[in-house]
């Protein structure tokens, strides 16, 4: 048995408001262990020091998880920060974190009120000798009230350098709170990831100095500070400037997102351990002492997570495109795949995490990390199998979304396509069909017709009256539930699970959707989410080809893309499927609004929320809801991998061990190659125009075959590197 499991639950024994408690145990050490494990864990964000150096890499540890039900350990070997032949101080620190976001009444319970903190820990030595001696929390340990005066996940953190709590209480023992939901360690560590120096220091119109790190990202900043004691010196965080190049803080809402230094009279290097924010801008307030950009550094935070995938092409705005996706996900996959770093949000909201996780696990190897994610999903799912909005659940989302809901079937199945591995499949295989069986339960003759739903979301279409936002609704709902009842069965059958009641249903539900919304050849609700998402969810029946000419004249009319999160994933897919491959490249190269260049000619380094966040005339969207680190739009990037450079899986060989590829080049660019580190090895695509001819190249890894489509022609392909030349036309 792990020792951790041996432990009591111990709290600080008064209320500490949003201060941090510090619980301390000393015991002597008379000679050295061959090894010293520590297991800790908090309801709250811990940090652990064992005389005085920091124990583990990690930062905001444990994590988000359903914390009702599970609650990551974590397991530290600290044999090399014993003190053999003296007094040694194991001493962790406990701030709230994300554990005061969610309703209180889902912690309150007889040991433990729902504002308060708890540790639990167990330091074990192992001897030469073959014994063992084990320190777990309990009636031993002390406590003290932390310099952290204030730490709040949405409002940053006070830090009183001068404060000293010289009483060293007794701790509260908690014998009564449950231990069961304590789990080793599922998810990916959070740690610090890169070090980002000031581009710019600048003075504001307002006459504010700001620090300029030349990228939106999600982390904190580490600074040198200096001041008379009692001083106190705060930094504000934004990720934009206003038209007229003011710190704009509007779009945060309600999180304050400030860190505050009181000063003792010394030099001090600070950087938060309670919190994080999202930020590319930085305004040092009443600041004691002058302001060098050299003081001041930007830490990069996020889940650890191998970096895979790769793009490049000959177009300098679409390849900033690519590197805003690649930031988007570093600033929003922290612990938890959330909608964004900045505001009193950073939910994991299943809808964004659904129409991004095939991006996702091109761009980083997550599979851990969406395990227990989707580990979350399913504990959190409600017993009828609908799914929460967010994960883990906050209380107020107690309806099921189409498209939201639908991360329980789309996300496991896209992680067994990239990484091949049945275990995660039929873990959460159980999950996958509790929600199909959701909206299968509530259908009638095939079709499910309920209210509540999200729609496409932030769509450009003119759907102002609200029957045909409902008819829209309508249509979404049943398409997300062929599609989800489809992918069940794909994944039943690659289990060896029986699925023939769920293919009965889904013929039904394809023959139904044929009836109602599909009249003449074409989609009744005419738009290009509509369209789009008929052609991919191959829900057009006979029509196929008539829907994609719609879907193309919808596109040619506006001159631009309307979807908005559900439609937007699918929309370049539906066009070069169907034989539109150069509007798909129309709409990828558009530069003006809307468009996914448009916000990389306003200087974006990551995706925004809206297509408007900024609009050309340098006003805001809607101060309520507009981040500009919001990856959902992303999306695009399994477009850009696997139809610009054709890089695809196959869903009779997943995980990469057979290989498609089918590019798709365009006569406005030069060359593009993209490039995908997978569990065999690198596989890389990539195509030059010479002259009359495309010249392709590709890598295969060794273990693996592929399939080249080229020029009407399939192309069995053996590993290594391989260049093969085809005319243009």
């Amino acid at each position: 048995m792990h020792p951790i499991l041996q432990s009591n639950w111990i709290k600080f024994p008064e209320s500490l408001g949003e201060a941090t408690a510090e619980f301390l145990l000393s015991f002597p050490l008379a000679e050295a262990p061959v090894s010293a494990t520590l297991q800790a864990t908090a309801l709250g964000i811990y940090a652990a020091q064992l005389n005085g150096q920091k124990v583990g890499g990690e930062v905001l540890a444990p994590g988000w998880t359903n914390f009702r039900k599970r609650l990551q350990y974590q397991t530290y070997d600290v044999t090399s920060l014993l003190a053999p032949g003296g007094e040694n101080t194991l001493a962790i620190a406990v701030g709230r974190g994300w554990r005061m976001q969610a309703r209180e009444q889902d912690w309150v319970q007889p040991a433990l009120g729902g504002k308060e903190t708890a540790l639990i820990a167990a330091l074990e030595l192992r001897f030469a000798d073959g014994s063992t001696r084990t320190y777990n929390t309990d009636s031993a340990w002390r406590c003290r009230e932390g310099k952290t005066r204030m730490s709040n996940i949405y409002n940053g953190e006070t830090y009183d350098a001068g404060f000293v709590d010289s009483y060293l209480r007794p701790v509260e023992v908690l014998k009564k709170y449950p231990k069961e939901i304590l789990i080793p360690l599922e998810g990916e560590r959070i740690v610090e990831v890169e070090r980002l120096p000031v581009q710019k220091i600048f003075t504001t119109p307002e006459g504010e100095v700001v620090l300029d790190f030349g990228q939106n990202m999600t982390g904190y900043v580490e600074f040198k500070i200096e001041g008379a004691a009692g001083k106190t010196g705060t930094l504000r965080h934004a990720e934009i400037l206003d038209a007229a190049g003011n710190f704009y803080t509007e779009n945060l809402r309600g999180a304050a997102e400030e860190i505050r230094f009181i000063c003792d009279g010394n030099a001090q290097t600070y950087k938060p351990t309670f919190s994080f924010q999202g930020f590319r801008y930085v305004q040092p307030k009443d600041w004691p002492c002058e302001v060098r950009p050299e003081d001041f550094t930007a830490i990069v935070v996020h889940s650890e997570m191998k970096r895979t995938g790769f793009f490049e092409c000959s177009e300098p705005l679409v390849n900033q495109l690519f590197h805003n996706i690649v930031w988007g996900q570093k600033g929003n996959f922290l612990d938890v795949p959330t909608d964004c770093p900045q505001r009193d949000e950073r939910l994991g909201w299943t809808g964004d995490a659904q129409v991004f996780c095939r991006t996702a696990s091109y761009l980083f190897d997550c599979e851990r990390f969406f395990k227990k994610w989707l580990a979350d999903l399913a504990s959190e799912q409600f017993a009828n199998g609908g799914v929460p909005h967010v994960i883990p659940r906050m209380g107020w989302d107690g309806d099921s979304s189409t498209g939201w809901a639908d991360a329980a079937v789309i996300c496991p199945w896209q992680m067994y396509l990239t990484f091949g591995d049945k275990a995660n499949l039929h873990r959460q295989f159980a999950s996958m069909r509790g929600w199909v069986d959701y909206m299968i339960d509530r259908s009638e003759d095939g079709l499910w017709n309920s209210e509540g739903h999200f729609s496409d979301w932030l769509h450009l279409e003119d759907l102002s009256h609200d029957p045909h936002e409902l008819q829209l609704k309508f249509y979404l709902q049943n398409a997300y539930l062929a599609y989800s009842t489809a992918l069940l069965i794909k994944a039943g059958t690659a289990l060896g699970i029986p699925v023939e009641t769920y293919q009965a249903q889904l013929q039904q539900t394809k023959e139904a959707f044929v009836r109602t919304f599909i009249r003449d050849g074409k989609v009744l609700y005419n738009t290009q989410t509509t369209c789009a998402i008929a052609l991919y969810f191959d829900l057009a029946g006979d029509a196929k080809e008539s829907i994609a000419a719609q879907l193309a004249g919808l596109v040619r009319t506006a001159g631009h893309l309307t979807t908005g999160f559900l439609g937007t994933p699918y929309l370049l897919h539906a066009l070069s499927s169907n034989g539109y491959t150069e509007l798909a490249y129309d709409l990828l190269l558009r530069r003006e609004f809307p468009s996914w260049l448009y916000p990389v000619t306003q200087g974006a380094t990551t995706i925004w929320e809206r297509w408007d966040g900024q609009r050309p005339d340098g006003s805001f969207q809607n101060v309520g809801m507009n981040s500009f680190n919001h990856y959902a739009y992303g999306a695009i990037g399994d477009w850009l991998f696997g139809v610009a450079a054709g890089i695809q899986t196959d869903e009779s060989t997943p995980g990469f061990r057979h290989i498609l590829f089918a590019p798709q080049p365009d006569a406005r660019l030069e060359h593009l190659s993209a490039a995908i580190e997978t569990r065999f090895g690198r596989v890389e695509s990539g195509w030059k125009r010479s002259g009359g001819t495309v010249i392709y190249n590709f890598t295969v890894p060794e273990g693996c075959t592929a399939t080249a489509h080229l020029g009407g022609r399939a192309i069995q392909l053996a590993p290594g590197k391989v260049s093969l030349t085809i005319d243009a036309d």
